[in-house]
């Protein structure tokens, strides 16, 4: 450094610029980011700069006058005695449970679970140590994609760091490699998905919530020979509607599209072993790329795809967001295999037969009640508010006055006018649990001059899927209101036909 030094001119040696010792009034110096300019006699006036701190000002503002400003509840969740947590919003602990968590079946803290994650911390430590590309891939990586594969009756998976990386990385890797390919989206589909989608930059054609119909329509307008991939979710997180699996895939094969499907809210949950709503309905061999998560019903956190071989390492070869993200440690690998297996096995289905009993009986007792709990076919009881502020209000009462934590649900994640709590129980949640919930409910809705009507809970005005109108008579119809496979209603008019017969017998 001497030597280059002395080979420089003398005025060409760099030095930092300080700012003078004293700052006077009217000193030039000033923050970059401020926008002010020097008030000096004799000095050039400094061109106003943009200032950044009052923009992200302003946004926070309007995020604040709409009532959709995010606030986080302070919550530690108590390990075994979930669904049981510890409040700090207010400073001060308090005991609390939890109704809101996307750990459907508690896995997050099953003895097996808790055991690999622990064993593996003791043996291999606590990071990936990078990529899985550079030294973060191991046995372990690559059991679980294993694992994952035989689950969905696939011939290969591949893990990412999180389901929403997942969608964005797979979405946007097809859509750059497959020449001339269009994508063709639910309307209703979650923010990963249509991320990955818009970030590819192909045709995007956007068709009705579950409707196979307009799908159908959407594809026959296109050219037969033009590469497809139709996109949609099984389970709908804030809705609790299942889509049309069968009809949807039928409509894209017939039209040479492949099928992208978002099962993150349904695996572990639903079919024989778990692997989600594809199983249970017998068409999992219809699914040509599934996505999912590790992080709620697996009680673990990640994402994978699954898929044919070539389909996988295609995506592991050209997926950025793969690529250069560091892998999931070997604590986050060895829990997740122990959940599946767990939920593969007879216990599993012992707890998803008692997570969907205890749903019934949450949803037809909040429904006895009066409450506007959305009716839905999944494990998801959303109960409709329709304004923010108010939402966010109920939210803090159940809250404050209760003990009861139910997160309040407010734009962009649902639309306008579409605020709502959302509420999933779990097999851990016992029925005294649910009645003081119920009970809870009602008087925050009677506290705060909400209507109670059970006519209008039970009575939606029309089927989502089909459409037709709906009373109490049609419902109790033998004949079914739509035919179609996962309508919500078909579901809610089996409860009134069930009913209806119960009483015959009993009499």
């Amino acid at each position: 450094m001497r030597q280059l030094a002395c080979l420089l001119p003398r005025q060409q040696l760099w030095r930092p610029r300080l700012p003078p010792r004293s700052t006077p009034q009217g000193s030039a110096w000033r923050k970059p980011w401020s926008g002010s300019s020097s008030g000096d006699r004799g000095e050039k006036a400094q061109p106003k700069l943009f200032n950044y701190e009052d923009f992200f000002e302003n946004q926070i503002e309007k995020k604040k006058s709409d009532h959709t400003y995010r606030v986080f509840k302070k919550v530690m969740r108590r390990g075994n005695e979930f669904p049981y947590a510890v409040d700090y919003s207010s400073g001060k602990k308090r005991d609390i449970t939890v109704w809101c968590s996307n750990d459907y079946l508690g896995m997050s803290w099953h003895p097996k679970v808790i055991n690999a994650v622990s064993d593996a911390l003791k043996t291999h430590g606590a990071g990936a140590g990078g990529t899985r590309n550079i030294s973060g891939n191991s046995p372990l990586h690559e059991g679980l994609e294993a694992e994952l594969a035989s689950l969905h009756q696939k011939e290969a998976a591949l893990v990412f760091t999180s389901c929403y990386v997942a969608n964005d990385t797979s979405l946007y890797t097809l859509g750059k490699s497959i020449p001339g390919v269009h994508m063709f989206s639910d309307e209703g589909n979650h923010a990963s998905l249509i991320q990955g989608i818009r970030n590819c930059g192909v045709p995007k054609h956007i068709f009705r919530h579950n409707d196979p119909l307009h799908l159908e329509e959407m594809l026959r307008s296109v050219d037969s020979t033009t590469p497809k991939i139709v996109v949609f979710e099984t389970v709908h997180s804030m809705t609790g509607d299942i889509s049309p699996l069968r009809e949807m895939c039928e409509v894209a094969h017939k039209y040479g599209a492949l099928t992208f499907v978002d099962e993150v809210h349904a695996v572990g949950l639903y079919g024989e072993q778990g692997a989600g709503v594809g199983e249970r309905d017998g068409c999992m061999d219809q699914i040509d790329i599934i996505s999912g998560t590790l992080g709620k019903a697996f009680g673990n956190v990640g994402g994978y795809i699954a898929s044919t071989a070539r389909t996988v390492d295609m995506i592991r070869s050209y997926g950025s967001g793969f690529i250069f993200t560091t892998s999931l440690p070997p604590t986050t690998l060895a829990g997740s295999i122990a959940s599946i297996r767990v939920l593969r096995s007879e216990e599993g289905r012992q707890l998803r037969q008692r997570h969907q009993s205890n749903v019934r009986y949450l949803r037809d007792n909040l429904i006895e009640a009066g409450v506007p709990a959305l009716h839905s076919p999944s494990h998801i009881i959303p109960i409709h508010v329709g304004d923010a502020a108010l939402c966010t209000h109920l939210s803090s009462e159940l809250m404050n006055k209760h003990d009861i934590y139910v997160q309040a649900i407010n734009y962009p994640t649902v639309a306008r006018g579409m605020e709502r709590l959302r509420v999933a129980p779990t097999p851990h949640h016992t029925k005294a649990m649910m009645d003081y919930f119920v009970s809870s409910v009602v008087k925050i809705w009677k506290d705060n001059g909400l209507e109670l009507s059970r006519e209008r809970s039970v009575c939606p005005e029309e089927c989502e899927v089909c459409h037709k109108p709906l009373a109490v008579e049609i419902l109790q119809a033998e004949e079914k209101v739509c035919g179609r496979s996962n309508c919500t209603y078909a579901s809610l008019q089996d409860n009134f036909t069930t009913a209806k017969r119960q009483m015959a017998m009993a009499y």
